[in-house]
């Protein structure tokens, strides 16, 4: 009989990457079949995004990478692009001689270079066609403040020819971060990923998509010039995303709240008088065919991105933070009386509620609700200032800005008034908890989804204790954040909850928990829910014993969306 000892416990990701072990860099020859772990790299980085540098005669080939740092710990890393990561280049030694001896030689002394030392974030390297130049986005905005989302930026360094690199590197920016543009201007840079090969002909444009208010767009950006095009259609209210490229042209999809995705395939209109005007013609496909059924009960639905005005504008307020904010409004094109409404509100908080299709809010919509779907300040695609406007200011701010968006449509006749619900997940549900409390006679009923509902306890269960410092503190949290918060601290975050109002809650309220959730334990969750249970509010409890934070598995969001219609059409009635 023989055992195995548990050996040292270390440090995970978080959510999404609990078990999995630390990722680390391999190269493997295809002809002789060997796998040789590339020395050299520190134990504390975890390595990913890997990509070959061209290849230069006489000269041993690079590897570039991303490396996040372990220093002082792990932290959840899924949605948290404010964890500092850097670009670095390991050579690579190859035999050149013998096609019989094309092997690796010893790599026991290879050096390691930071490419970017003087960012605290780069990530998605990618080589331009002639591999003159690396351009990479970076998260330096959210790194740098500590939240854990926020505007992009581009960057680029030149690759040395001669293969001789050091980490003085210049970095030379393409798009800088964009703290408050023009009204219809480019809003800064909101891109979660690259095309592998985002490259025009002319080696220089990259076409990419990024948030741009409540929208999605596709951009093409010249990175020797900096200059930015907008040339997905701007005047529809959907929402495109890039696809993928054939040769200049580009193959992407669009959808709103209301029509299923479209393949599309832009051209240029006349690339002889290099215009920057892009044609785009339907592709069909039977792959997003819908039933008569749904195509009936979408063509019966409507929808705009209506502008909220800021209530209570104050001179202490940014020029970014002051501006309006949208809400996505879908309603039935025949309304001899208002239909109830379900507002919606996106988790993060610095996320947002693009106009595309979601088949778990459309099923909504054919059961009869109008959807408010709120961009609140603080939502990615909005410019800095109106983003960092919140930090700090949460269950306050944010519960404003969705009192009054509400109020609005109220206002314009679009609701009834007396059967309004609300709907949210993470900071979302964190939302629909105040919601209930802050305004317990504006809704008739409520359901959240792994919500946030206490501060004070969360702090000390989630993969990411840092958030609940810098959301509920503001710039300041990054600073003071530790591992062992004060009773100071604890009044504070408790102040900040949902649970501090939970007294005055009178709306029926349904729960959809993921059991393995690391990002908003359970916990909180059922302690918020049994709270109501205990004060006579009709509470529903609906535990998915696999899900994690997004309870995204097919089954539970099925069920998940299921329930909770049927949990609004019993209280709208």
């Amino acid at each position: 009989m023989s055992w195995k000892g548990q050996g040292d416990w270390e440090e995970e990701w978080g959510e999404c990457y609990a078990g999995k072990r630390q990722p680390a860099l391999f190269v493997i020859n295809l002809n002789s079949g060997k796998v040789h772990a590339v020395k050299g790299i520190a134990k504390s980085l975890s390595v990913g995004q890997v990509v070959w540098a061209p290849p230069v005669e006489s000269i041993d080939q690079y590897l570039v990478f991303v490396g996040w740092s372990a220093d002082p710990r792990k932290l959840g890393i899924k949605y948290c692009y404010n964890r500092p990561c850097a670009l670095y280049a390991v050579k690579v030694p190859l035999y050149k001689s013998e096609a019989a001896q094309s092997d690796l030689k010893s790599m026991e002394e290879l050096t390691v270079v930071n490419l970017t030392q003087s960012i605290s974030s780069a990530f998605f390297p990618q080589f331009s066609p002639d591999g003159k130049f690396i351009v990479f986005l970076s998260a330096k905005a959210s790194v740098d403040s500590g939240v854990h989302s926020a505007t992009d930026s581009l960057h680029r360094i030149d690759w040395p020819t001669d293969g001789k690199l050091c980490s003085s590197t210049k970095i030379i920016d393409v798009i800088p971060v964009v703290n408050c543009a023009e009204d219809g201007q480019f809003p800064g840079l909101y891109c979660s990923s690259f095309l592998s090969k985002p490259w025009l002909s002319d080696g220089c444009t990259m076409i990419l998509s990024s948030y741009w208010r409540s929208c999605q767009v596709i951009l093409s950006v010249n990175v020797l010039s900096g200059e930015v095009l907008r040339i997905s259609t701007a005047d529809s209210g959907f929402s495109w995303n890039v696809l993928t490229l054939d040769g200049d042209n580009i193959i992407a999809v669009c959808s709103s709240p209301i029509d299923v995705p479209q393949i599309k395939y832009g051209c240029l209109e006349d690339k002889a008088t290099n215009t920057t005007a892009w044609h785009w013609l339907n592709v069909s496909s039977p792959i997003f065919k819908c039933s008569e059924k749904v195509t009936s009960l979408l063509s019966h639905l409507q929808f705009g991105i209506t502008q909220i005005p800021v209530k209570d504008v104050s001179d202490c307020l940014t020029k970014g933070a002051a501006k309006s904010f949208e809400a996505i409004f879908v309603s039935s094109k025949v309304n001899n009386a208002p239909d109830p409404l379900i507002v919606v509100l996106h988790g993060g908080p610095h996320s947002v509620s693009l106009s595309s299709f979601s088949k778990s809010l459309a099923f909504l919509s054919s059961l009869g609700f109008s959807l408010l779907i709120v961009n609140y300040r603080g939502s990615l695609g909005f410019g800095e200032e109106a983003l960092q406007s919140l930090p700090g200011k949460i269950g306050s701010q944010d519960v404003n800005d969705v009192l009054t968006a509400i109020d609005h449509v109220i206002e314009k006749g679009l609701v009834n008034p007396s059967k309004i619900t609300v709907l949210g997940g993470s900071h979302g549900g964190f939302l629909t908890t105040h919601l209930i409390g802050q305004a317990p006679d504006k809704f008739v009923a409520a359901a959240a989804r792994n919500p946030v509902c206490n501060l004070s306890s969360m702090v000390a269960t989630t993969d990411i204790p840092d958030w609940c410092y810098v959301e509920s503190y503001g710039s300041k949290g990054k600073t003071i954040f530790t591992e062992a918060p004060s009773a100071e601290h604890l009044t504070h975050f408790y102040s900040k909850s949902p649970i501090l109002h939970i007294s005055k809650v009178k709306a029926p309220t349904i729960f959809l928990l993921g059991a393995q959730d690391l990002r908003v334990p359970v916990s909180g969750g059922l302690q918020y829910a049994r709270a109501l249970k205990e004060r006579g509010v009709e509470t529903k409890i609906i535990l998915f014993p696999n899900d994690i934070h997004a309870i995204e598995r097919p089954q539970s969001d099925f069920e998940s969306f299921l329930n909770i219609g049927v949990w609004f059409k019993k209280y709208c009635k």
